[in-house]
């Protein structure tokens, strides 16, 4: 995999900063309206559908086929990722918790909770976009990934974004965003930019922001998440998603 980072501008005026509230703010009148075509399904499409279910299937077999594996050892399911497999938007957490670990479900739980809410305030439903983890088993402790276990399930990663093939991806979290640009700074510093990695051939558009589980622990930087997620819906407008 190679790389190319771009606009790397993420200075943000005093004026703008201290006009964000802590908090995510709910209006019941949408930001803007994009046509859901989800529930629509048309031959195309769902034999678009049919195929990337069965890649994901072989792509979860190859996953649990790792051997010797501490993380895999030490799960009760792997979290593979779930909701609509032909969505444009890809949303890679960090590593299941135990709440994932359970349900096999992509962040459930209060983190879970708190990423819906987020998701709705730009009029996302987290079931209409593809959420999956950089790491798909929970880690003992829920301690951070080591560097040798993100490049092992980079590979993973990889070949799941090549099957979603969506038009941006959003990465929550520093193991994430390790995973996927080979980045390690902190993540402060790294946030809010859009960026392009290439994967197999293929060019996407990545911003990398804060995990909700992050968020919950130190709620104060949740005004940079609102800027990024405000980041996010303008750049689906400007390409046009539905979602």
């Amino acid at each position: 995999m190679s790389k190319k980072v771009i606009n790397q501008n993420a200075n943000y005026s005093s004026e703008l900063l201290n006009s964000i509230e802590s908090n995510f703010i709910f209006d019941e009148n949408p930001i803007y309206r994009l046509k859901n075509t989800a529930g629509n399904l048309t031959k195309e499409n769902s034999t678009e559908w049919a195929y990337k279910n069965k890649e994901l299937s072989e792509l979860k077999l190859q996953i649990n086929s790792i051997e010797n594996c501490t993380l895999k050892n030490n799960s009760k399911k792997i979290v593979l990722g779930d909701g609509n497999i032909n969505s444009s938007i890809m949303l890679i957490g960090e590593a299941p918790g135990i709440a994932e670990d359970k349900s096999g479900k992509t962040f459930v739980g209060e983190a879970g909770e708190l990423l819906k809410k987020m998701l709705i305030a730009i009029n996302i439903k987290k079931e209409n976009i593809y959420s999956t983890y950089a790491v798909n088993f929970r880690t003992p402790e829920d301690r951070k990934p080591t560097a040798a276990e993100i490049k092992k399930y980079s590979q993973f990663l990889q070949k799941h974004i090549s099957i979603i093939k969506p038009k941006i991806i959003i990465l929550m979290g520093s193991t994430a965003m390790e995973s996927l640009t080979g980045l390690n700074n902190k993540i402060s510093m790294e946030r809010g930019k859009w960026k392009e990695v290439i994967v197999k051939n293929t060019t996407y558009d990545i911003i990398i922001t804060f995990n909700p589980s992050y968020l919950l622990r130190v709620p104060e930087n949740k005004k940079y998440s609102w800027e990024d997620l405000k980041k996010i819906k303008q750049k689906i407008v400007d390409l046009q998603i539905s979602v």
